[in-house]
This record gives structure tokens, sequence and C-alpha cells, in this order.
């Protein structure tokens, strides 16, 4: 069984209201985290004590997407829109009006954004001509929460009407529909070998839904006291990190569902409120938390046995 040695290495600062989101950049070092307060944050992990200002926008950031092999950050409002940033030269490239609704998540594939919104929609964009390829009106409820799958060429979506739906990335025709859980999905992710795709919600729960025998449930257990806002693999692909409303971040071993540890405010000055973000870097194997606490917490995770 793998020991876990937990460490705080950092308290980053400078957000004035909720952390709601965190996403790696296409360096180890680097992340951005977005806020309440409308901030836009670089963050480098070898100098984490100094964040640098990348954009200042009208409204609370729910959600971002670093686009690979470019300077680009694609930063969602909590109504309306999305902006399109150079976070090297900190510019807005471009600002799209796409919904009236709130902007959960956001992710790339083959030069479209696809962006999951309050009104229950996906909406497609390209990026090379920032338009919108396609707008798909899915449920009443929240779409909350996006996971892709590039080996069978699928994308997994979390609803509040508790249900997952997958979509085919070709076509976007639905593909597979279910009741996952008891309340809203707001977190999922495919292992590195995509055979299964993990799923959390506001239910408290985790689930395991095997990919290749029509997202047949694998695995259940209940793994938080309130609802579980996000989670996170780690760059092996071997552990994952959950983190919720209960204020804990839990790291479980990804093949059996097998918790192993807890990090919380008791046992490791974690945070005081709700965590809503995690990224796991290539960085030191180092993991990253966001909370409504307004700080966001750089924690050294060591393994042994």
């Amino acid at each position: 069984m793998s020991a876990i040695k937990v460490e705080k290495l950092h308290s980053l600062t400078g957000h004035r209201d909720c952390v709601y989101t965190i996403v790696p950049s296409g360096f180890p070092n680097l992340f951005f985290s977005g806020g309440g307060e409308g901030m836009i944050v670089k963050w480098d992990l070898t100098n984490p004590s100094e964040g640098e200002l990348i954009a200042r926008l009208p409204n609370s950031i729910y959600s971002l997407c670093a686009i690979p092999d470019s300077n680009l950050l694609i930063a969602g409002h909590n109504y309306e829109g999305i902006h399109v940033l150079d976070w090297k030269e900190k510019k807005e490239v471009a600002s799209l009006q796409i919904t009236k609704g709130a902007i959960f998540d956001i992710r790339y594939f083959e030069k479209d954004v696809l962006v999951t919104t309050g009104e229950g929609s996906l909406i497609i964009v390209n990026l090379q001509n920032r338009v919108i390829k396609k707008k798909l009106a899915i449920s009443e409820k929240s779409a909350r929460v996006l996971a892709l799958n590039p080996k069978t060429k699928e994308v997994a979506i979390g609803f509040s009407d508790n249900k997952i739906r997958i979509f085919s990335l070709r076509d976007y025709a639905l593909m597979y529909e279910f009741e996952a859980h008891k309340n809203s999905v707001f977190a999922l992710g495919y292992t590195h070998d995509y055979k299964f795709l993990i799923s959390g919600s506001r239910d408290a729960r985790l689930k395991a839904w095997q990919v290749d025998k029509e997202y047949k449930q694998a695995g259940e257990v209940a793994a938080h006291l309130f609802a579980i806002n996000h989670l996170a693999f780690s760059p092996s692909g071997e552990y994952f990190a959950t983190a919720s409303m209960d204020k804990s971040i839990k790291i479980w071993k990804t093949d059996e569902l097998k918790l192993l540890k807890v990090i919380d405010k008791g046992r490791h000055a974690g945070h005081g409120t709700s965590v809503n973000k995690l990224v796991w870097t290539n960085f030191k194997n180092q993991l990253i938390s966001a909370s409504d606490d307004r700080t966001i917490s750089v924690w050294d995770l060591a393994f042994t046995g």
C-alpha cells in the first residue's frame, strides 16, 4: 500500500474573491487562475509568491482553457461570453457573445473550443474563424463539466439533471445518455488509458464507468461529506485527487477507487471553505488547489511503499 506524505509548500494570495478555476498552461511550472472579481492571474511555481495579472474582466471567471502550442487563453464569464486572451502580451484578441448563461467549462479539441453553459447547451466554436460551428440545446438544467476521450473521439458531459451524456467528437451526435448520480454531476475525467470515466457529484459520491461496455457502472464509493467539485489525475494516472465543498482534498488510487489520503485544515493547514478546482502538475508532482477562501495552495505529495 502506498503511503503519502503531504507538505503544504505555499499559500498564494492576491485574488479578492473566490477562486473558481485554475488550469495548467503548456509549461509544467506555469498555471492560470480565475476569480469571482474577474481577475485572471498567471503563477510560476519556480517563484510562486509573485502572481502576474493577465487580465481583469468585468464579471466572475468560472472557467479557463489554455490552448496548446500557443499563447492563447480562453476565459468564460459567469454569463454571456468567452474572451480570447494573449497571455504573454496581456491583451484581448477577441470576445464572443455566445450564451446568456454561465459558462462552466471549456475544452479544446482539434481547432475547436467546446463550451458548456448554464442553459444546458454545448457550444462548439471554431477558434481560427471565431464563429459558432454548432450549438446543441441538450437539457433544461446546466451543463457543468466536460471530459474528452481522443482515443474513442468522444466527449462526456455532466449535467445538473444528474445525467452524463456522451457525444461523438466527429459529428456531435448523442451516443449514450444515463442517469449517473442522485444530484448534479460536477466532476468528470477519463483515466489515462481511456478505459474508464470517473464522475463526481453533488451527491458526494464517486463512480467509475467502463467505456468499452457502453459506460456500464464499474465502481462506486461514498467519497466526501458534501459535493465533489472537481477531480484531477496525477501525471502518471496512477492516482487522482478530488476537491470538495466539505473543505477537503482526497487522494485516491485510480484502479481501485481506494482512498489513500485526506488533506484538510485540521491536519495540513488546508482550505477553510469549499475547494473548487485542482491541477496536478508535472512540476515536481505538485498539486495545486483553489478555494472559496480566496487562496490557492501548493502541495508536495511524496509517495512511498
